[in-house]
């Protein structure tokens, strides 16, 4: 059958519409035909980075899903004993610095924790007396684009009481905080919080001591279950498998699994991040000695493991993991790639399958204080990550 010719009229207004876009026009005999979806616009890292205002290594960052901006404390030793420490905002899609919530010249720093439920940042303040910390308060921009510490977040933590993680699931008013005593027995517990209205649940142990904040676990939560889901493994090499604590943050039950061994001779390792698909009952973990990314159903307790596209050693492990509830996707960041140069994050489905790579990313573990992390906002399919500066003073948006 022929194919009629599109009408001129038709392709001025195609045109015009992508114009408006700001997308790409085609060159003359390529405008698309009536009734064709237009491709999606190239995925990866893009040229919008976000500096740190005064050129200090960023300590925690995260951008708000709900919103246009995101959060960033900072720091650099100033001389004297001194560090210029600050928290900052900055606009997600131009990347510039819109405020300076607070500058300090002291001996204390700033770590910005991340966005918890609808809109809020929760970022700690060390204060430091001599060479210790003293005493850690919470602040919270309530919400973000506030630009301001609005309140106090004021969970019953002891001074010697060390945050590990929380989870940053910004669909839900509830976060799963994991934290150890740093004194006495050292034991790990977790407890959650509604932080924007200051309210928290119990404190409930973990009495088994393969969640000994050295073995650094990983915590993530179910907000279907009201569960936090905790990992750890001693991280031997030949060792035992990961052990996974499913904490029902309501009645203090624990409930515990192993998790899967990883290959012989050299085992899992360490858990290095974790997410969970609260609809599904999914946790996406990655592990340390093997490359892989494993799938687990957390009703079942049981889970199967894929090597990270193109892995072949250990140097190619990946690190954190951040979960798209919206187009239901696993990000997985990877320092050093298996697909492209430099890092990348590789992109999984809830059924373990890779949906894309996004390479030509900047970022390591060696060098931070605070570890790699994936920022997300599936409202619009970007996010941000550490890098490219080696100095950990910037965050790069990318597409996917």
């Amino acid at each position: 059958m022929t194919r009629q010719r599109v009408p001129l009229s038709c392709e001025l207004l195609v045109l015009a519409i992508l114009s408006w876009l700001g997308r790409p026009i085609p060159a003359a005999g390529q405008i698309p035909q009536a009734g064709l979806v237009p491709q999606r616009a190239a995925v990866g890292p893009d040229t919008t980075i976000v500096h740190s205002q005064f050129g200090g290594q960023i300590f925690g960052f995260d951008i708000d899903q709900n919103g246009t901006e995101g959060v960033l404390s900072e720091a650099q030793d100033i001389g004297g004993g001194k560090v210029l420490a600050a928290v900052e905002t900055f606009d997600q899609v131009s990347g510039k610095i819109l405020k300076v919530v607070k500058k300090i010249e002291t001996k204390d720093d700033f770590l910005t924790l991340g966005i918890v439920g609808t809109s809020v940042g929760l970022v700690e303040r060390e204060h430091v007396q001599g060479i210790y910390v003293k005493k850690r308060i919470y602040e919270l921009l309530n919400p973000i684009d506030s630009n301001k510490f609005t309140s106090t977040w004021s969970a019953p933590l002891a001074s010697d009481d060390i945050i590990l993680g929380i989870s940053r699931d910004q669909a839900s008013t509830t976060t799963a905080v994991l934290a150890f005593e740093n004194g006495g027995d050292d034991h790990t517990f977790v407890f959650s919080s509604n932080a924007g209205a200051n309210t928290f649940g119990s404190f409930i142990t973990l009495t088994d001591p393969v969640f000994f904040f050295s073995d650094s676990p990983v915590i993530a939560y179910d907000s279907v279950t009201n569960q936090a889901v905790v990992a750890a493994s001693t991280g031997a090499v030949g060792g035992p498998p990961p052990v996974f604590a499913l904490v029902d943050l309501t009645s203090g039950k624990i409930t515990e699994f192993n998790g899967l061994p990883g290959p012989p001779p050299y085992r899992a390792g360490t858990v290095n991040g974790i997410a969970v698909d609260s609809a599904d009952g999914i946790a996406c973990t990655t592990t340390e000695l093997d490359a892989n990314v494993e799938f687990y159903d957390l009703k079942k307790k049981t889970g199967f493991a894929v090597t990270l596209a193109g892995a072949t050693n250990q140097i190619q492990s990946g690190s954190d993991v951040e979960f798209d509830s919206v187009h239901k996707l696993f990000f997985i960041a990877q320092s050093v790639s298996s697909t492209g140069s430099g890092s990348s994050i590789q992109v999984y489905d809830i059924k373990g399958n890779l949906v894309e790579s996004l390479n030509g990313f900047n970022f390591s573990n060696e060098s931070n204080v605070v570890f790699t992390h994936i920022a997300l906002n599936p409202s619009n399919r970007t996010g941000y990550v550490d890098g490219p500066d080696p100095g950990v003073t910037e965050i790069q948006s990318f597409t996917y």
